[in-house]
Formats: structure tokens, C-alpha cells, sequence
């Protein structure tokens, strides 16, 4: 597992990258600014998680044991899809509703960060 968490937050890496600079660089002056700020909230939120899965991979290896870190990493790719799929989708399309579904990618980055510590306490 802590390969596939390596591979999924290498991915994520790169396309955190190349959405930041999409958004830096195509974005500006194209859509409001609101939007803009929230599309780069995405962004960022992306790559700290792109960081989290790292963690999550090295967790895996640690306490092969206990599925809680494979748990919080997918609970991170759900936060990341949830959280920053919202806040694209929301730049791109202007249908400011979609802040209402953000939270939930939220309390899943919460729930794996979370469960990471619970995994390091325990063992």
C-alpha cells in the first residue's frame, strides 16, 4: 500500500504544480477574483495533502499492522477530491453552491489527520 500512496501523492505532486501555474498564469484576468482565490485554495490544500500521503506512505511501512494509515490516506485522496475537485469545479463554472459540498473534504483531510496521530499514539 505505502507504494500506491507514493505513486498517488507523486501524481498529485505534479498536477498541483501544473494547476498552480494554470491558475497563476492562464487564470488571472480571466475570471473574477473571488474565484480565483478559491481556485487557489484548491490548489494548495492539493499539494499539502500531495505532502500528507508521503506521511501516509511512510506510515504504512512503520505499522504495517494497523489499516488506520491506509484509512487516512485514502481519507486524504477523498479530501482532495471533495475539497479542491469543489473548488475547481467552482472557479471554472461560477456555480458558488458548490462551497456547500467543500466542507466535506474537509472534515475527511480532519478525519486522516486524525487517524495519523491515533496510529502514532497507539503504537
Amino acid at each position: 500500500m505505502e507504494r500506491t500512496f507514493f505513486i498517488i501523492a507523486s501524481l498529485l505532486g505534479s498536477l498541483s504544480v501544473a494547476l498552480g501555474a494554470f491558475g497563476a498564469h492562464a487564470l488571472r484576468g480571466r475570471i473574477e477574483e473571488s474565484l480565483l482565490a478559491n481556485y487557489q485554495t484548491g490548489v494548495s490544500y492539493m499539494f499539502y495533502h500531495t505532502l500528507a500521503l508521503f506521511a501516509v506512505a511512510w506510515a504504512v511501512s512503520k505499522w504495517p499492522a494497523s489499516s488506520l494509515p491506509v484509512w487516512a490516506g485514502w481519507l486524504f485522496v477523498l479530501g482532495v477530491v471533495v475539497f479542491s475537485g469543489s473548488l475547481f469545479v467552482m472557479a471554472f463554472t461560477g456555480l458558488r453552491w458548490l462551497g456547500a459540498i467543500t466542507p466535506i473534504g474537509g472534515v475527511a483531510f480532519i478525519a486522516g489527520w486524525l487517524l495519523l496521530a491515533f496510529v502514532a499514539w497507539r503504537n
